[in-house]
């Protein structure tokens, strides 16, 4: 029977020991972690995932900003903001929300984040951190990829793991988590993109899947060889007349087809994406007890 890796559930459980270490830092150390939010423009989607961070913090016990400029503001306003946090104590994790509008280079907003509270791992300096195999703060989707793999049991040592994708966000720090020589990674790589002929000639070989891809149900099970691990990181709208709203969320994965051959699978939603929000906090966190600048 395929085995659905329940990621709102283990999301849940690294929340909890995440408010734990918090009120042992608070009462120990008197710190309590402090996670800044920068959101630019009106997207509705980013709008939604703002929220849902400023609850984590709120559970969690930590310290938040929420700040909002409209699409107008300028980019030196931005980095005279981005600045002010770094400064601040409070501050441990500073996120600013992308997308961000045409006129702010992201780029040079990023690269102004200090690498010490760049809690979304996207600073040169944590990825060359992570590439080295340093202590580092890892980009939360892949960082929530390994921990379900980790909580899940999965053998990752010497498996052959295809990442489809190579975004800075997903496809390229995953491979690099997967490689690593340590505990539950330690696996052999294969990186496949949209510039391969026949991109089931690759995925037909993985013992471990991650779809990164951002095509709605591309990867179909007879795409997939029997017995394989599927991370399913895709979360996309598509339209569905049945469905209550006229829409419903898909991976990037054909889930129904991809389970006839899996023997583990996340589902969405409720597989990865709750993860990324508790990684969020786990760095937050480790920013705040000092763990790893």
């Amino acid at each position: 029977m395929t085995q659905i890796l329940d990621g709102k559930a283990i999301a849940q459980d690294v929340r909890n020991e995440i408010a734990e270490k918090t009120r042992e830092l608070k009462a120990g150390r008197g710190i309590q972690p402090g996670l800044a939010v920068l959101l630019i423009g009106d997207n509705a989607a980013s709008h939604v995932y703002v929220r849902s961070k400023a609850k984590a913090c709120e559970e969690l016990g930590f310290y938040s900003i929420v700040l909002e400029k409209p699409a107008t503001v300028s980019e030196k306003e931005v980095l005279e903001q981005i600045q002010a946090w770094n400064a601040d104590p409070r501050i441990h994790g500073i996120l600013v929300q992308l997308p961000l509008p045409a006129h702010i280079d992201e780029q040079c907003v990023l690269l102004t984040v200090h690498p010490a509270k760049d809690v979304d791992g996207f600073h040169p300096e944590n990825v060359g951190r992570l590439v080295a195999g340093l202590p580092c703060y890892a980009p939360c989707t892949p960082a929530g990829v390994m921990e379900i793999l980790k909580r899940s049991h999965i053998e990752t040592k010497g498996k052959h793991a295809v990442v489809v994708g190579r975004s800075n966000i997903v496809g390229k720090p995953m491979a690099n988590l997967l490689y690593q020589k340590a505990p539950n990674a330690n696996a052999i790589v294969t990186i496949c993109h949209t510039a391969a002929p026949d991109i089931a000639y690759y995925t037909r070989q993985a013992d471990i899947l991650v779809a990164a891809v951002g095509v709605p149900e591309a990867i179909h099970g007879d795409n997939l060889k029997d017995g394989v691990v599927v991370i399913d990181v895709g979360i996309n709208r598509i339209d569905d007349p049945a469905a209550p709203k006229g829409t419903r969320l898909v991976g990037d994965v054909h889930f129904e087809s991809a389970s006839e051959k899996a023997s583990a699978i996340t589902p969405v939603p409720g597989g990865v994406g709750p993860m990324t929000i508790a990684m969020l906090m786990l760095n937050t966190y480790r920013s705040a007890a000092g763990e790893v600048y």
